[in-house]
């Protein structure tokens, strides 16, 4: 299998807050809070697509926010997990999302 070598161009996407209702759905089904919880809390404004900004070409699909790779990247840190296990929780963990769809 060959990967393609279609660069990855940014499209900022900063300002982005998690929706009030997945934020209230999360700490309601969470009420003792959660490591993830506890770090986007504080985390939050930490940084945004924009510093990342240089690192990308103009041209190309979109890739994913890097702001929100950071995080899930300190996620992955602090609770110990493995690569595929980071990617399992930013698909079903509703404290790990920033959207409420899973996409971290």
């Amino acid at each position: 299998m060959q990967l393609s070598r279609c660069p990855l161009s940014l499209r900022p996407r900063s300002g982005e807050q998690v929706p009030s209702l997945t934020a209230q759905v999360a700490r309601e089904s969470n009420p003792g809070g959660t490591t993830a919880i506890w770090v986007r809390d504080r985390l939050d404004g930490l940084w945004h697509d924009e510093d990342f900004a240089d690192w990308y070409p103009r041209d190309g699909r979109p890739g994913l926010s890097p702001a929100q790779l950071a995080t899930v990247c300190v996620l992955q840190f602090l609770l110990g997990l493995s690569d595929r296990q980071a990617a399992e929780a930013v698909r079903c963990r509703i404290d790990f999302t920033r959207d409420g769809h899973g996409t971290g």
